[in-house]
């Protein structure tokens, strides 16, 4: 089998040699829709995270039998054209919930603890400074007692709530789907969640149930110094309103996604004044070396699943 791997850079340092047990292996860190159909045209097996094969690129590549995406989503692929095609495409699910979990916490508690600033004030040398041993200059609530929204109860959404209950929150959910389905939490509808909620997470997946369902009526609604977590996709909140919403309202954000990525320069959330009031990572939340690891498993699962089939 020829085996190529079109986007290496997106799995980061994870040790891909295991593939070379295969088969002939070839790997591009980075491959623009350009370059697929040149890198693929021998290929029997394609693996990817992002890259696009549309009916275009699939249509140009005759050998092509598996496509492994090394993600989750395969919103990149056109399944239907593949399936006419004879071409299997596999995903891996489940392999990220415990990395994504941990990093809605870790901007949870960064935001409600003021890390950032507290980390600077004493990098600063100003704690040096100070006649006194500590400083509250900034205001931090506990987890304990406050109420917990979560937007898409689904496995991350479910663990979270967990722990979330295990820090004392009182935990609520609003179902995107429109179909209520834990008897564990409480169902609220969005409006209600929103207006009552101290801390609101969106683990939920971008269609047209959730596109923009953040918008600047439903930020209208939050609480003066909510915090506001989207470890989803970046599509469900409004970018605009969120950006003029930190600025205007107190509203605390942590964002693992954003709309476009990577984010664009004149994204209006690198333009807001109350920046210790937003966190951004870079699309990181599903990539802890456990979970990497736990997705090359799988990969190599689908096509050895794949090979006992040919």
């Amino acid at each position: 089998m020829k085996i190529i791997v079109l986007d290496s850079a997106t799995l980061g340092d994870l040790d891909l040699s295991p593939l070379n047990n295969f088969g002939e292996v070839v790997i591009y860190p980075t491959t623009t829709y350009e370059q697929t159909i040149k890198r693929c045209k021998d290929a029997d097996i394609v693996i990817t995270n992002k890259v696009i094969f549309d009916r275009d690129i699939l249509e140009q590549l005759p050998n092509l039998k598996l496509i492994a995406v090394a993600a989750t989503g395969m919103n990149n692929v056109d399944l239907d054209y593949a399936k006419q095609r004879a071409i299997e495409v596999k995903n891996v699910a489940g392999y990220s919930t415990n990395s994504v979990v941990q990093t809605t916490f870790m901007l949870a508690l960064a935001l409600i603890g003021k890390l950032e600033y507290y980390s600077n004030y004493t990098r600063s040398g100003q704690w040096s400074k100070s006649p006194i041993f500590t400083n509250l200059e900034k205001s931090f609530f506990e987890i304990a007692g406050k109420k917990w929204g979560i937007i898409g109860l689904g496995e991350i959404g479910r663990k979270v709530a967990t722990i979330a209950k295990s820090f004392g929150a009182d935990v609520s959910y609003y179902a995107t789907s429109g179909k209520p389905h834990s008897n564990e939490f409480e169902h609220k509808e969005l409006n209600e969640l929103l207006r009552s909620s101290d801390i609101i997470s969106i683990h939920a997946p971008l269609n047209e149930n959730t596109l923009n369902l953040i918008d600047k009526d439903e930020l209208d609604m939050l609480k003066s110094g909510a915090v506001l977590l989207n470890l989803g996709r970046g599509g469900i909140v409004n970018e605009e309103a969120l950006a003029d919403a930190i600025d205007n309202k107190n509203i605390l954000a942590g964002l693992d996604v954003v709309a476009n990525e990577p984010i664009e320069a004149n994204n209006p959330l690198l333009q807001i004044k109350n920046r210790e009031n937003l966190i951004i990572t870079p699309h990181l939340a599903w990539g802890s070396i456990e979970s990497r690891e736990r997705l090359l498993k799988g990969i190599i699962k689908n096509i050895e699943e794949f090979l006992e089939r040919v």
